[in-house]
């Protein structure tokens, strides 16, 4: 058998000269290309001549050897509109808008008889879009909707209002008195359902967990309350050495937490009428607590005059996380549903309102208007809208939280029409 071959295909052997190779199979060879039929000048394309240019500058084209990373103090122009002004809209970058806070409230309320008591808790708006607020020995309830403004409920002469409180469906409204007695209200009959015993002296705190009620008692204990059951409570939880100023069911209600005026926080859980986990390190009362929505466990709390500071704690690993000095007393907390922000009231003696940014703790806004301590604090159903209340005798809606992103944005659950009208 022949094994050699003839020079047209062995691969060793020199090519014919009577013919020139421009090209492998596959792969064209650009030196050899006729690009005037295709009328370019440049084997390179004007889109790329028009990025370098973009990027690097006119003079890009013509320089050679030059330092494109070479440092320079300031931009005269955003990388984004030289692009579009090169390119002639090709890449579109628009800017998103920076994010305002209001100056003043989007609409003041007029509360007459709304008292300057640290320890009593008077407004909470429901799941219904209805805000409730207790001013002396009456309830008022108004429709985030309608704007309709409705006496629920009178106590008399010999008792007063000291805290309310919705259920999570915001048909049923807890109201405690400053006789021991907690009431239960259908507020859409304005007809009460049941009064339940077992408070001494006035019931400053409320928090629902589905039907389960718990309501601080003047002494520190707490009782848990079941609104389906006959009896007045149904067990008794022992910690706290004086009065319970705040309560607070967290998001999967497994968890209460509770802040006292012995300057401490408890955290129990469902079954056990001990605490499960206690915090000493405020020195001032706590009236301030509130659950992240955002992360599980998370806990922040806030003291009071001789405190000034914002605490975080972690319940799942039972830690304490950080600690912010707000230079004034921290009356309330609550967080933001849509972000990941808090807002915290104020008094003694700046009586404004924070916007911070978790977990940075930056501030993004300070609200002021309140004359006196910003006492009172809730919000929307939709996350959008907080109302404070003062002794300034004030309720002040304020729009600082952007709209859920799941939310249909022709559904408004806040408030925004301006002006100022009166609660009664």
């Amino acid at each position: 058998m022949n094994l050699t071959t003839s020079n047209a295909v062995c691969p060793y052997n020199k090519p014919s000269h009577s013919r020139t190779i421009y090209s492998d199979r596959f792969i064209p060879s650009r030196t050899c290309s006729n690009f005037s039929l295709f009328n370019l000048s440049t084997p390179k394309s004007d889109y790329a001549t028009r990025i370098r240019t973009a990027l690097f500058g006119p003079e890009s084209s013509s320089v050679t050897g030059r330092n494109i990373f070479k440092f320079k103090s300031e931009t005269k122009q955003p990388l984004h509109s030289l692009l579009d002004d090169h390119l002639n809209g090709v890449i579109q970058s628009p800017v998103k808008p920076l994010r305002t806070f209001p100056k003043s409230p989007c609409k003041i309320l007029d509360a007459p008889g709304l008292e300057d008591d640290f320890y009593s808790n008077l407004v909470d708006w429901s799941s219904q879009n209805i805000l409730v607020v207790g001013l002396g020995n009456c309830v008022y309830t108004r429709n985030g909707f309608t704007s309709k403004v409705t006496k629920l409920c009178d106590l008399g002469e010999n008792d007063s209002v000291c805290s309310v409180g919705w259920d999570p469906c915001g048909t049923n409204l807890a109201v405690g008195t400053r006789k021991g007695k907690v009431q239960i209200w259908d507020a859409s009959q304005c007809k009460r359902i049941r009064t339940m015993d077992g408070h001494e002296k006035r019931v400053g705190a409320l928090a629902w967990a589905k039907s389960q009620l718990s309501s601080g008692r003047n002494d520190g204990s707490i009782l848990q309350h079941d609104i389906r059951a006959q009896e007045n409570h149904v067990s008794k939880l022992s910690g706290h050495k004086s009065e319970v100023c705040a309560l607070k069911w967290s998001y999967n209600d497994r968890e209460l937490a509770s802040g006292g005026n012995d300057n401490r926080i408890y955290v129990w859980n469902q079954h056990s009428t001990q605490p499960v986990m206690k915090y000493c390190e405020h020195t001032a009362a706590v009236k301030a607590i509130a659950w992240s929505p955002h992360l599980y466990g998370l806990l922040a709390s806030g003291g009071g005059t001789a405190d000034k500071c914002i605490r975080f704690w972690n319940t799942t690993t039972n830690s304490h996380l950080r600690c912010i000095n707000t230079g004034s007393q921290v009356c309330n907390l609550i967080w933001s549903k849509n972000v990941n922000e808090l807002v915290s009231t104020h008094g003694y003696h700046q009586n404004h309102i924070l916007v911070w940014r978790y977990s940075t703790m930056s501030k993004l806004a300070t609200l002021e208007g309140h004359k006196t301590r910003v006492l009172y604090l809730a919000i929307s159903p939709d996350g959008k809208t907080i109302v404070t209340g003062a002794g300034d005798e004030t309720l002040r809606f304020w729009n600082v939280f952007p709209s859920p992103k799941s939310q249909n944005t022709q559904t408004e659950f806040g408030v925004s029409v301006s002006g100022r009208t009166q609660i009664r």
